[in-house]
């Protein structure tokens, strides 16, 4: 693979180091706040309530639950009905009517069921926290949130910008740029020669969530790599079927474990781009015609096809993007669950408040 800018992952995450110290980081206008580490004093362990966007989704949580314990806090994902959870999944869920005493909520967006649980548990402190890529366009919920709403955060400057579009906060809020859990452990980089990782996305909507378009470009684009001779791994979104892509070897690990693996990446841009850049993995966006996402996200490829003939040449020629675009679209790395959390200990303490339903 092509560097032409001669970035390691390192290097290129070096200069990330200024906003990796503060755990707090003005977003538009309002004064800037003091650092989280410094500002929340260790209290009793927090239980904490999340809504997100997949009702059912706890992979958006499970990043967290390792620094959850470390505190002694509970995290508890609130879903509709226990229809889409798996057994041994590690994510603690409860419906609503499950919920006894709480102390405050995190929703990730302004959809139907977020909204639905702030309204339903409306004395307590609220704080949203993007968990996952969101487009830069107020949605209808957003303004039943955005008076409530006592801290918020996104993992990276970029996911900040398009985080407070969606909410309709402009430039009038704060939020505080904390980074991603996903980036807390990132693995050493050995890419193995030829070999190229498939990121999917979700081909059939489901009840957590929607889908992106772009699969059948994505599989077409597999087998010309897979025919010019490379070696084909593929990350699996968690809702993807499986069943797509069994012709090929299946990562039995996280797709951002699995890249340090790859010489590059290829696939539907999604969450998880920035972050396989952060491990040093180039990455190539396959845009379906029907596709949207945050121009951030689009960013970090070294390069996008509409065709899967360009994918073999893409891949020949993929490469990092530049220091400043990669530390723009990662944010912080190293302690980011950390300072979520602190970020969360601020809402409560700033609503006084302590164990409401």
């Amino acid at each position: 693979m092509r560097n032409d800018q001669g970035i390691s992952r390192r290097a290129a995450l070096a200069g990330g180091a200024a906003i990796a110290g503060a755990a707090l980081v003005p977003f538009g206008g309002g004064s800037a706040l003091a650092s989280v580490s410094a500002a929340a004093p260790r209290r009793r362990p927090l239980r904490v309530l999340v809504a997100t966007n997949e009702p059912w989704g706890t992979y958006h949580v499970s990043p967290l639950l390792d620094e959850a314990a470390r505190r002694g806090w509970s995290l508890t994902q609130l879903v509709p009905d226990m229809s889409q959870i798996k057994p041994g999944d590690p994510v603690k869920v409860a419906t609503p009517d499950q919920v006894t005493r709480a102390d405050l909520l995190v929703v990730n967006g302004a959809s139907d069921w977020p909204v639905a649980c702030a309204e339903r548990f409306r004395h307590l402190p609220l704080a949203a926290s993007s968990l996952a890529y969101l487009n830069p366009e107020e949605v209808p919920g957003a303004r039943k949130l955005r008076r409530r709403l006592r801290v918020i955060t996104a993992s990276s400057a970029a996911e900040a910008r398009s985080f407070a579009a969606y909410l309709g906060t402009g430039t009038r809020r704060t939020i505080a740029v904390v980074g991603s859990a996903q980036t807390d452990a990132l693995p050493v980089r050995k890419p193995e020669p030829g070999l190229v990782l498939v990121l999917t996305s979700v081909t059939h909507p489901d009840p957590t969530g929607g889908a992106a378009p772009g699969t059948e470009l994505l599989l077409a684009a597999a087998d010309k790599l897979h025919a010019a001779g490379r070696h084909i791994l593929v990350g699996l979104h968690p809702r993807e079927d499986r069943k797509l892509w069994e012709k090929y070897e299946i990562s039995a690990v996280p797709s951002i474990q699995a890249s340090a693996r790859a010489e590059a990446a290829i696939g539907i841009p999604g969450t998880v781009f920035p972050l396989v850049a952060a491990v040093g993995t180039p990455v190539v966006g396959c845009i379906g015609p029907a596709l949207t996402v945050p121009g951030y996200l689009l960013s970090v490829c070294s390069s996008t096809i509409r065709d899967a003939g360009q994918a073999v040449p893409a891949i020949e020629q993929a490469h990092l993007p530049s220091a400043d675009v990669l530390k723009d679209a990662v944010g912080p790395v190293g302690g980011s669950a950390h300072r979520l959390m602190d970020a969360w200990s601020l809402a409560v303490r700033s609503h006084g408040h302590h164990g409401h339903h």
